[in-house]
């Protein structure tokens, strides 16, 4: 009988740390993936003589070796070498039509606020006021770390009340109680799109967590792309013993009698183990539970929840450099209406999007002569028209393709279409195909009300019922994007880690 002390379900980010830390530890480990190759969304694909980022726009919280942050940490802890570039301006910002502006945000504090101040002469102080908050957060936290999670709620109340107001509050409620300009508002909230959820239900001290990377760090991008990330951590599995199957779908889940998760069925083969870890969404676990009474809670759960965004993605290769065509920057939001709840609304109908130039940051991630780019719609797979047919799905992504890159033409005053080597396209249905989550969800589970990251954080002891299975990724405990997959993947490894060997 095949047997392990820990068998990861998914080769994605999530998946990928995990098993790089159950290895690195000394528990045999097996990770299955069912595409041939590693990553989920951190790979590439090519077109001609252009080699493409999937979804990859950069990653927050990297740091650098001289002051590393989490991401950097994590990769450093297990022995993987990325060669990091970085990319200082945060992102320029344009709202078209009568109110709309169009400005740029720099990284690192003082820069920001200047950026900030700039775009909006007398805010820098109340700007100021509303990124400390997040120091003022972070310790809290670390004082409830230290009293492993019970902290004195008199200490909490009076303490760290800034804390407690963040944490129950949205993005839209602090910035209101901060009397915050409502322009120097809708530029602050821009990154809302990376998170998926408006910020008048975003909870506060996620978005701050998040644009509080990005400004003390910067964006930071692997010089091979994110399959560099990829293949670093498969490398660290394979030097600690850990074993790899590609083309091994996982089909059951296999339990004991009583309702512990004891291994997985793969290509027909049953493969125990002590503990399983999942990279694939708890939906697609309890599907593939077969002849087992799940959990009522934990059912209920996944049932009350939303599935969070995915995008639809426009990928082009171009004949001409970034300078020749006029691309100037890394990443532009573009959109119709300055405010996130309207963005949100309204992204059907082109309310909101991202341009990226990678050459802007790597200058030969394309061949000499040439440059890429790629556009980014935030959209839910429930946004694809129902009575679409298969023999029109073709032309509705062309049609969404000339959509978005006609108006960016329009809003840069630049000629893209013109200079076209090669293009794809990615929908909802692409994602939904390639990583086989509910309606191409590349975010997991939707990260607002309720079911927001703090209130999934005071909730995790009871989240997951099923004794010896544990989930990691973007339906995790903290929700979206790389750094936060990469994140779940070494908090949940650690936990495993510890209840198998035991000690701190």
């Amino acid at each position: 009988m095949n047997k392990y002390d820990v068998i990861v379900v998914g080769a994605g980010n999530g998946g990928l740390a995990a098993a790089a830390n159950t290895s690195k530890a000394g528990l045999k480990t097996l990770l299955l993936e069912k595409h041939n190759i590693p990553g989920g969304c951190a790979t590439s694909f090519k077109r001609g003589r252009f080699e493409f980022e999937p979804s990859l726009h950069e990653l927050c919280g990297v740091g650098t070796k001289e002051k590393p942050d989490d991401i950097y940490k994590i990769f450093d802890s297990v022995g993987a070498e990325i060669d990091w570039r970085y990319e200082h301006t945060m992102y320029r910002t344009i709202v078209k039509g009568e109110g709309g502006y169009d400005c740029v945000m720099q990284a690192g504090r003082e820069a920001f606020y200047d950026s900030m101040e700039l775009a909006v002469p007398g805010c820098r102080e109340k700007v100021k006021t509303f990124i400390e908050l997040n120091d003022k957060c972070d310790a809290a936290l670390d004082y409830v770390e230290k009293k492993n999670g019970n902290p004195n709620p008199l200490v909490m109340v009076f303490k760290h009340a800034d804390f407690m107001r963040c944490a129950s509050h949205s993005v839209e409620e602090v910035l209101n109680a901060l009397e915050m300009p409502e322009k120097a508002k809708t530029i602050l909230t821009t990154y809302w799109g990376y998170l998926g959820v408006p910020t008048d239900e975003l909870n506060c001290l996620h978005f701050l967590s998040m644009l509080t990377s990005y400004m003390d760090n910067g964006a930071a991008m692997p010089y091979m792309r994110s399959h560099e990330l990829s293949l670093a951590l498969c490398d660290i599995i394979y030097k600690n013993g850990g074993e790899i199957r590609y083309n091994s779908e996982v089909t059951e889940f296999i339990y004991n009698e009583d309702g512990t998760v004891a291994g997985v069925v793969a290509g027909g083969e049953k493969l125990y183990a002590k503990e399983i870890i999942s990279n694939v969404i708890a939906d697609n676990v309890f599907a593939r539970s077969k002849g087992v009474a799940l959990p009522e809670r934990d059912v209920k759960l996944a049932n009350a929840r939303e599935f969070g965004i995915s995008v639809a993605t426009i990928y082009l290769g171009l004949d001409a450099t970034a300078e020749e065509i006029g691309i100037k920057d890394y990443t532009v939001f573009v959109a119709n209406d300055a405010n996130p709840r309207l963005q949100n609304d309204n992204r059907m109908e082109g309310g909101f999007y991202i341009v990226n130039c990678l050459n802007q940051v790597i200058p030969d991630a394309s061949p000499k002569g040439t440059s890429m780019m790629f556009f980014t719609m935030p959209v839910y797979g429930s946004d694809v028209p129902k009575d679409l047919k298969p023999q029109d799905y073709k032309k509705y992504k062309n049609d969404l393709a000339e959509k978005y890159i006609r108006d960016y033409e329009k809003v840069m005053g630049i000629n893209i279409i013109d200079h076209i080597e090669e293009i794809a396209i990615a929908t909802p249905v692409t994602f939904a195909r390639y990583l086989g989550t509910p309606e191409g969800t590349i975010y997991g589970y939707r990260t607002s009300g309720w079911d927001n990251v703090v209130m999934r954080s005071t909730a995790q002891v009871k989240d997951n019922g099923i004794k010896n299975l544990s989930f990691v990724g973007g339906h995790g405990i903290m929700g979206d994007g790389y750094s936060c997959a990469y994140m779940t993947g070494e908090a949940t490894a650690k936990k495993v880690i510890k209840r198998l060997k035991g000690g701190k």
